[in-house]
């Protein structure tokens, strides 16, 4: 089966990058396959997720890195507006409530973050 998604040990940025609470984008393609994941970094965890909403499959960020809400304490899918916890990807209001994001294992190894 074709797929865009990075193999395991892929380097995709310095912990720095992603502010603590904060969330940044990765867009892989390889050939007309599209991978697009995030990963989200709160109270110095990391969570990797799959940038599709359970409720129709669009991505949560409208632009991209924008996954926190206000407060930053929660995922806030920008098209329908549902609401997931970080730690876990669960919906917890929306259209989607009940269901999860899909989990994409990153690490820290060595002040990098990469794929597991």
């Amino acid at each position: 089966m074709n797929s865009a998604r990075p193999a395991r040990g892929v380097r995709l940025c310095a912990l720095d990058d992603i502010a603590d609470p904060g969330a940044k984008t990765f867009v892989f393609r390889d050939g007309e396959y599209l991978f697009i994941g995030f990963v989200v970094r709160k109270e110095g965890e990391l969570f990797g997720y799959i940038d599709r909403c359970p409720h129709n499959g669009t991505p949560l960020a409208v632009f991209p890195d924008r996954y926190l809400t206000r407060e930053r304490d929660l995922l806030l899918c920008g098209t329908h507006g549902a609401v997931f916890r970080i730690g876990d990807g669960r919906c917890i209001a929306g259209p989607c409530e009940g269901r999860a994001l899909t989990p994409w294992p990153v690490a820290i190894d060595g002040g990098e973050v990469v794929t597991v």
